[in-house]
């Protein structure tokens, strides 16, 4: 089984879109693969994208499935956990799994759901303070962020990839996704902010720079390592969002270098940090998907089933490009390659 977590510390790196995109056309491409989508977000925007998008009633059926009792959701999950919290309870995680084939045709069929629920932001205060409790012989703190680990394991290994968008936050859900996956995706624009995220990110998974030693035994990397379990590694970093316009002499190219010069510099002191041993295995430049993007989203369609040409959007009437299309298929494909 393969897991990994599309996470970045920043907001707006496009690392939702980037997961369904890519996830959706990683399935038609591997059908015989059973996978699993766990949203981690409490936004759930993935969700919605995998059972509809925006124009495909995604919403009103997540909110079916928030219906449902249990909710089909992770917050339904968690709910179940909070009354027990240190051990796995006696629950059937199927009944938190849905099919988003059954809603959105466009989505392979060996896709299955872990829907996202705004209900995980508001458990997150009970959440944070059951890991603190202090129980002797007990390490509350792993106890929690292993309740994904706990859910997947309760499944039986049925699933052949496990994919998890984790919200932007380093708060107790996002620990949560990150101690259940194998491998981090980390998407980053070409601005300064993306550069101080990568910075953040090392800090905040890995230990690594941190500003003062008094973080040093607390850190998620040194908790996670104290009880023998092996920290995330990364493993593709997707520079998302490149326009045509960003040649050699752009100050966009200025930043995205600085990313590279970081990465490297991390890779030849801390080379177990990443899943791969060469700067170039582990970079993936993405173009902008512009209105391609936007009608996909609006529909919850994967790149590969559209198709050029007109559609009524609810402000105006947009045109796909066959080219503008293809350049984001080939985007995917290149991002796919890595998984």
């Amino acid at each position: 089984m393969k897991k990994y977590a599309y996470w970045n510390n920043k907001g707006g790196t496009g690392k939702t879109s980037l997961a369904f995109q890519s996830v959706a056309i990683f399935a038609e491409r591997n059908k015989q693969a059973k996978i699993l989508v766990v949203d981690l977000c409490p936004q759930a925007n993935i969700s919605e994208l995998f059972l509809g998008g925006l124009l495909g009633q995604g919403s009103e059926n997540l909110l079916k499935l928030q219906g449902y009792s249990p909710r089909k959701t992770v917050g339904g999950y968690f709910q179940e956990r909070l009354p027990s919290p240190y051990s796995m309870p006696q629950i059937n995680s199927q009944d938190f799994i849905s099919k988003p084939y059954q809603f959105n045709q466009n989505i392979s069929e060996n896709i299955d759901l872990l829907a996202g629920d705004a209900l995980v932001e508001l458990q997150s205060n009970a959440i944070s303070t059951l890991a603190n409790t202090q129980i002797p012989g007990t390490d509350t703190w792993l106890k929690i962020v292993d309740w994904l680990n706990d859910f997947i394991k309760s499944l039986n290994n049925d699933y052949d990839y496990i994919f998890v968008d984790a919200n932007p936050s380093f708060s107790i859900y996002t620990q949560i996704a990150l101690a259940a996956v194998d491998s981090v995706i980390l998407p980053v624009m070409a601005d300064d902010s993306s550069r101080r995220a990568v910075q953040n990110a090392f800090s905040l998974v890995h230990g690594i720079n941190l500003p003062s030693a008094i973080y040093s035994q607390h850190n998620f990397s040194s908790r996670l390592t104290a009880a023998g379990r092996a920290t995330p590694q990364f493993h593709v970093f997707p520079k998302n969002r490149l326009t045509q316009y960003m040649g050699s002499a752009s100050a966009y190219h200025s930043v995205l270098t600085s990313i590279d010069h970081m990465i490297s510099a991390i890779l030849s002191s801390s080379p177990s940090v990443f899943s791969f041993s060469n700067i170039n295995d582990g970079i993936v430049e993405l173009r902008d998907f512009q209105t391609t993007g936007v009608v996909a989203f609006a529909f919850g369609l994967p790149f590969t089933a559209l198709k050029p040409g007109k559609y009524n959007m609810p402000d105006r009437e947009t045109q796909i490009r066959a080219d503008y299309l293809q350049n984001c298929i080939d985007s995917m494909n290149m991002l796919i390659s890595k998984l």
